[in-house]
């Protein structure tokens, strides 16, 4: 295959032309390396390598103007917009949002050499008819948006003339500058000879150079335009081209040079639908392999990104065994573990405080790069300060109390969260520290930490330009705008590659691809809203505007792109064309019109293919731990020890559970409560039930015990919230909610305790809060089994004794009812209630011998109206027509074989810990 390039540079070898003697324009840097490589293909002999330049740089060095950043344009234009804006300017933040479309639309203007003065006074024209209306007196709303209007064309000029007198300038008024300078670089480069070649959309200014220099001779131009597109009035590939040579004079007399019949040549076209981008990384990680099996170089072979955030995705699944590889693309520094630290840092210091959100201390101080720097004379203070939150239930923290939880890490602490709102200067100064504190560590290894390195070295140098900005120009006045600006400078950022420029696989976005040619091309996302992009109209100037003056439109922004897309498959020979076929919030999952427009043209012989990922049906095994002898003997220490109700329900509800909590031992991390959990409010609750009854043990409840326990709720309560909530806050929001919730909870149960009084009813405390521990005697089992537990309340009503469970959650009378004894330990969400108060009620048989017949239950906070809920034995019907609301022998021998068989499993060896399937 030859290229557009080798067969321009034989043309101009058959011609006569001396090649060092030429200087070449191209549309880019990358197009004048491959030409560079070209030359020698076409030269007999050592040459000096003539002069190559991107469009970019020919026309800068016509201007005689230097090119600064879109940051450093933003700085000088609010420099600006404050000597011409006298009321009430926008802050710099405020300004930045709105002055970035505005700088576009003069870069605009100025590129297609539209007569300033006018486009700004039709411009205010419109917006004064917009708000024309018939109330005398405009808003002052109305008349600050007119008066921005009616500024316009002064912000141009003042804007201008400022960078002028500096030599310097936007893309656009470089553009401008240069066609006023044509003419003197022409009568200067008299003997030079110019060729332009690959170009597509030109605009104003850029036509105006290349004619002005043709109709001179000093130049001569090659467009790369298929006559299948030329011919083809409606097709937007030649769109530009066939305006040129409509258009020029040049061409009345001179011939166009060149339409080609590459794009007809034989071609394998694969479209693909794949799902999600993903989908797509992954398939072109499996067509390179499937190349790569045939072609090991990959000499000719183009990945060409539409949607440059596959980059990583892409990279990652690229096959082994690539040996030479080209990144067009530089790796977005946003995209760095380093760029998240500095992110959050700068969202906790946007507002002033004396504390963080535990959170945020947490994933700065977890964060891959200051980690280590917690890590002083073998303890982890990192790990120290994380602890400490979640034990203290801290969350919000202060950097004092971060200094004496971690005292040898005083300077990095000062670094992170100190003084960042005193000055800009500071913060800066904090970010310089951190990277340098940063650096000190990785230099400790640096063989291994090179790449980590390279972030630091280019995060040293955007903090750097942030200074420098902001000591040029003190337009930043706070952390938030300091933000924005980091933002900005950040988002145009990239660590480049490297890689082979011109050997094996090249992987590129579409822009870079201009020019080059390539044999097998593989393109992904071609979707509707990434190729072509759609409309967009990210402007102060009206559509109808642009089509007045001549400015591109959405319309001609997709034309670009089609003739990129179709000047590739151009003398490709195979073809991949990549798209999601997933719904997405900017796709819709909409193939790109460009694969409708090859489908139907009917030119090449199209497979078109769904593609879905191999998903792997896998059958999900439960776990199965096998009891071994050393298991045995864990389990007969805790059968020593004491199974308490909750472990036994544990195991009926999952023997694996179990087996992870009472055996290994292993408990759930707790994380703050930022809201109180549901057992922190019943634990408060129960600790102030005991506090109120302990004292009345032995005794009967009177009406003035209950009236003077309910003088001492709030106090209470809040004690024992402080205690278990510990330094969490309750004063408001959810948890002050809760908090009264708690507070009600123990008022209504006090009310329904003197309720019950004044009805007549005698209730005396018993026991509370009683722990018990009481052997069981198994057959088969050669060790002794003991059966521990608290018991919340044992009281005496009207002479019979109740042993009683407090639950702050919901409890219904059918979940302390039990029909068919084997289930209660087997359906733990039906029985686990009923077997936790017959467990307790076995307890106090066997350790008290409490007096027959005795009631156990349960009183739910959630459902006080049902009083004290007791458990009851319904017949095998079913239907309720027999009851025992009583505890009698009976019903505790029936319990206690149930019990003894669901430990003789727990403890039978051949019997494993098996999953239940949830």
């Amino acid at each position: 295959m030859t290229t557009f390039i080798f067969d321009v540079l034989t043309e101009l070898k058959k011609n006569n032309n001396t090649i060092s003697e030429l200087t070449f324009v191209l549309p880019s840097k990358r197009a004048g390396l491959f030409l560079k490589n070209q030359l020698y293909k076409v030269s007999e002999q050592t040459i000096f390598a003539p002069t190559i330049l991107s469009i970019e740089e020919f026309v800068e060095n016509i201007s005689e103007l230097k090119t600064i950043t879109n940051t450093e344009l933003l700085f000088e234009f609010y420099n600006t917009y404050l000597k011409l804006t006298k009321d009430s300017p926008d802050s710099f933040e405020v300004f930045s949002k709105w002055a970035q479309i505005l700088l576009q639309d003069f870069n605009e203007i100025d590129r297609y050499l539209i007569p300033q003065e006018n486009i700004f006074n039709y411009l205010k024209a419109i917006q004064e008819i917009n708000h024309w209306s018939l109330q005398k007196e405009q808003t002052t709303f109305v008349k600050n948006y007119l008066a921005f209007w009616n500024k316009l064309y002064s912000y141009y000029q003042e804007f201008t003339k400022a960078l002028l007198t500096q030599k310097s300038g936007y893309q656009g008024l470089i553009y401008r500058e240069s066609t006023k300078n044509i003419d003197a670089y022409i009568k200067a480069n008299s003997e030079k000879k110019h060729i332009f070649l690959g170009f597509n959309a030109l605009n104003t200014c850029e036509e105006t150079i290349i004619q002005k220099l043709l109709e001179n001779n000093l130049a001569e131009i090659f467009w790369d335009i298929d006559k299948t597109f030329l011919n083809n009035s409606k097709h937007d590939a030649a769109l530009f081209t066939r305006q040129h040579k409509k258009n020029w004079p040049y061409f009345k007399t001179n011939p166009f040079n060149w339409i080609t019949s590459n794009y007809t040549q034989p071609k394998t076209i694969e479209i693909v639908g794949i799902p999600k981008n993903i989908g797509q990384a992954k398939y072109i990680g499996t067509i390179l392999k499937n190349l790569h099996e045939n072609d090991p170089k990959l000499q000719s072979t183009a990945v060409v990104l539409g949607d440059e955030n596959l980059l990583i995705p892409t990279l990652n699944s690229l096959p082994q065994g690539i040996s030479a590889l080209n990144i067009t693309m530089g790796f977005p520094l946003k995209s760095i573990p380093l760029a998240s630290l500095f992110d959050i840092l700068f969202d906790i210091h946007k507002i002033s405080s004396s504390n963080f959100y535990y959170k945020n201390v947490i994933n700065i101080i977890s964060n891959q790069y200051i980690k280590p720097l917690f890590y002083v004379d073998g303890i982890d203070y990192a790990s120290l300060i994380i602890e400490t939150i979640d034990t203290n239930n801290i969350i919000y923290v202060s950097p004092e109390r971060l200094k004496s939880i971690s005292p040898g890490t005083t300077k990095i602490i000062d670094l992170l969260f100190t003084n960042w709102d005193k000055s800009i200067d500071t913060a800066l100064e904090n970010c310089f520290g951190i990277i340098t504190a940063i650096k000190e560590f990785l230099d400790q290894e640096k063989a291994s930490n090179l790449l980590a390195l390279e972030y630091l070295y280019r995060f040293n140098e955007l903090f750097n330009e942030l200074s420098r900005l902001n000591s040029t120009y003190k337009h930043i006045k706070d952390i938030s705008t300091l933000f924005g600006i980091y933002k900005e400078v950040l988002s145009s950022e990239t660590l480049d590659f490297q890689g082979e420029p011109l050997q094996g696989l090249q992987v590129m976005g579409m822009l870079e691809s201009r020019v080059l040619d390539f044999e097998t091309v593989i393109i992904s996302s071609v979707n509707e809203g990434i190729l072509p992009s759609g409309k967009s109209n990210n402007s102060f100037i009206p559509f109808d505007v642009k089509l007045e003056n001549k400015l591109p439109t959405y319309k001609e922004k997709d034309a670009v792109y089609t003739y990129h897309f179709y000047r590739l498959l151009q003398r490709a020979k195979n073809i991949y064309i990549l798209y999601n076929t997933e719904a997405d919030v900017l796709t819709g999952g909409e193939k790109s019109r460009f694969i409708t427009q090859l489908e139907l043209e009917k030119i090449h012989n199209i497979h078109h293919n769904i593609i879905a990922p191999e998903v792997p049906v896998i059958n999900r095994t439960l776990n199965e731990v096998k009891k071994t002898e050393h298991l045995i003997k864990e389990i007969v220490k805790l059968a020593e020890r004491g199974f308490s109700p909750s472990s036994l329900t544990s195991y009926i509800r999952n023997p694996i559970d179990f087996y992870y909590q009472k055996i290994l031992k292993i408990k759930e991390h707790e994380d703050v409560e930022e809201t109180v959990a549901a057992n922190t409010l019943g634990t408060v609750v129960h600790n102030t039930l005991e506090d109120f009854y302990k004292p009345l043990i032995n005794t009967q409840l009177k009406e003035e015990d209950i009236k003077n326990l309910k003088s001492k709720i709030n106090e209470t309560v809040t004690t024992h919230f402080k205690q278990v909530y510990k330094e969490g806050d309750i004063t408001k929001g959810k948890n002050l909610i809760i908090y009264e919730i708690a507070k009600r909870y123990v008022s209504n149960f006090l009310d329904l305790e003197l309720e019950e009084i004044k009805r007549g009813r005698k209730i005396k405390i018993i026991a509370i809060e009683i722990e018990n521990k009481v052997s069981i005697d198994i057959p088969g089992l050669d060790f002794p089994i003991q059966i521990t537990g608290k018991v919340d309340r044992i009281d005496e009503y009207d002479g019979t004794i109740r042993i009683i469970d407090y639950k702050t959650g919901r409890v219904d009378k059918s979940d302390v009812e039990v029909i068919n004894w084997e289930d209660i330990t087997t359906d733990y969400k039906k029985y686990s209630k009923s077997f936790q108060v017959l467990t307790y009620a076995y307890m106090m048989q066997q350790s008290n011998h409490l007096k027959f017949p005795l009631h156990a239950g349960i009183i739910s906070f959630k459902n006080l109206s049902e009083g004290f809920i007791g458990f009851c034995k319904k017949d095998k019907s079913g239907n309720g027509a027999n009851k025992n609301y009583f505890i009698t022998p009976e019903i505790l021998d029936a319990f206690k074989t149930e019990l003894q068989a669901l430990i003789l499993e727990i403890c039978n060896k051949n019997i494993p810990f098996t999953e239940k399937e949830v």
